[in-house]
């Protein structure tokens, strides 16, 4: 039987995420998921495909999203209350422009520091009506794409099997940065062929295979790029016609609440695509 064996939060685009027992999915994703944003001096967002130190940035939000406090390398902790009122700025998210609410000096300060550079946060504002592409319409924050990221231990332990085999050590759940883990699935990349599932209270639909880039080479422990694993050996089994595919996206169908435990319930199956 397949069941959520994590759930993952990932407060600020690109940061550390939390490791959560249980949460509410809302249209935009997790709980707080994406929400915020690190952006330069013109609003150009950061990611770890260029400031790989943002995983070593780890925010912790409140539950009712009032507060926000990060913790990083170096330097104190800094904590502010979330402005989600103030005056919209424009931000560029992959070329497309959206707004953000600005959290002011004080994170702005602290950001700057760790990165030596100008940097800013931004928030989503409540009027954030983003609407994501895929095979079904949704929303989300600042996510890349689609509001959940769906990963299955049975596709780690393959990828990890085949790192063995040529020598690379194995890699950790952390560096592909699901919101959901499952557990149960005898069969590698099971998550590619869901199409709608339930997970507790919730329920998602398929929208597009989960197409890696250069941020799964970033160690989220040390925020230091590690070389071509493991995208070199995903390149070798994992290849489609829009890039390397590892795990798959989702958008949301129905709200509600889940819980690490929760049962998988898979409503709609593609056909095997493997």
């Amino acid at each position: 039987m397949a069941r959520i064996a994590e759930l993952i939060c990932y407060p600020i685009k690109g940061c550390a995420g939390t490791s959560l027992l249980d949460t509410f999915m809302t249209p935009a994703g997790l709980a707080h998921d994406r929400s915020f944003m690190v952006v330069d001096e013109r609003g150009v967002f950061r990611t770890q495909r260029r400031d790989p130190r943002l995983a070593l940035i780890r925010p912790d939000i409140s539950a009712d999203g009032k507060r926000l406090t990060l913790r990083g390398p170096g330097v104190e902790a800094v904590s502010i209350e979330v402005d989600s009122s103030g005056p919209r700025r424009d931000v560029d998210l992959f070329g497309a422009t959206y707004k953000g609410i600005d959290q002011g000096d004080v994170v702005a300060e602290w950001l700057s520091e760790v990165f030596a550079a100008p940097r800013r946060l931004v928030r989503v504002p409540p009027e954030h009506d983003r609407v994501t592409d895929g095979d079904v319409p949704g929303t989300s924050g600042y996510a890349d794409s689609s509001a959940v990221h769906v990963l299955s231990l049975a596709s780690l332990d393959e990828l990890n099997q085949r790192l063995a085999e040529r020598g690379a050590p194995p890699h950790p759940m952390n560096r592909f940065r699901p919101n959901v883990v499952v557990s149960g699935w005898e069969e590698p990349h099971t998550e590619d062929r869901l199409r709608r599932v339930v997970l507790g209270g919730a329920e998602l639909g398929f929208t597009k295979l989960a197409i890696r880039c250069a941020v799964t080479t970033v160690d989220q422990e040390t925020g230091l790029r590690t070389g071509p694993e493991p995208l070199r050996t995903l390149a070798e089994y994992r290849r489609t016609e829009g890039g390397i595919a590892f795990g798959a996206k989702f958008a949301v169908l129905e709200t509600g609440k889940l819980s690490v435990g929760d049962e998988v319930v898979v409503t709609a199956w593609a056909e095997r695509i493997r």
